[in-house]
């Protein structure tokens, strides 16, 4: 079996989906930390860009190959691995679209706007409020898209998805910018259902190898 190899950021979002997936998949793995911070950022040298030429994490070494882009990876990993561990996609193609709908809420309508380089850009001043504003848009969009879909526990039925991988860490994020979470009932019953499994446990930020021991978790 060839080697798998996760390029990673504790507290990336990205990162964190993609490591659920391994999890779930059953699949194992070498966590190599990037730090986003560090010397100005490690994934911007030379190095790194051999992987991700984006300069981002994550990038996931695997048969061979090196992919980047977090859903990318999660498509490749139900694609190779559909019956093994917990599927990702439902069984039909109604479910699937959507789930992708779910994902798309997230990964496009909230996670790019309070990326770090945008933030960077966007500036100490104004960021905080920056973020909270395009997260807290994007929610009230998910929540009710979740309303809608609410026939189970988990984001779409009773099966985690890939919409809980990408739900669950934007949670994260959304408190550490102050958003009152209160408003958004359905998608904090994600979170509690999603929370109590062993792999989205060993997938969060203070499980990592690369976590400071003081860092401040919002939940």
């Amino acid at each position: 079996m060839s080697e798998v190899k996760l390029y990673s950021y504790f507290r990336s979002s990205c990162s964190w989906r993609v490591r659920i997936a391994l999890n779930l998949k059953g699949v194992e793995y070498e966590l190599v930390p990037v730090h986003l911070l560090n010397n100005g950022g490690e994934q911007l040298g030379d190095a790194y860009k051999e992987h991700n030429p984006n300069a981002e994490v994550p990038a996931l070494l695997i048969d061979g190959h090196t992919l980047v882009q977090s859903v990318a990876i999660l498509e490749y990993l139900e694609e190779t691995r559909g019956a093994q561990g917990q599927p990702l996609l439902p069984a039909d193609a109604l479910g699937r679209a959507h789930v992708r709908e779910l994902v798309n809420t997230v990964v496009c309508g909230a996670q790019p706007l309070q990326n770090l380089r945008v933030l960077k850009y966007v500036g100490a001043e104004k960021k905080m409020e920056w973020a909270k504003h395009w997260v807290s848009l994007a929610f009230d969009g998910l929540e009710r898209l979740l309303a809608k879909c609410a026939t189970g526990k988990f984001a779409y039925g009773d099966a985690v998805s890939m919409a809980d991988l990408c739900i669950v860490p934007q949670i994260y994020n959304a408190l550490r910018f102050g958003i009152d979470m209160s408003a958004y009932p359905n998608i904090m019953r994600v979170h509690e259902e999603c929370s109590k499994l062993d792999a989205f446990q060993k997938a969060h930020p203070r499980a990592q190898a690369d976590c400071p021991p003081d860092t401040p978790h919002p939940i």
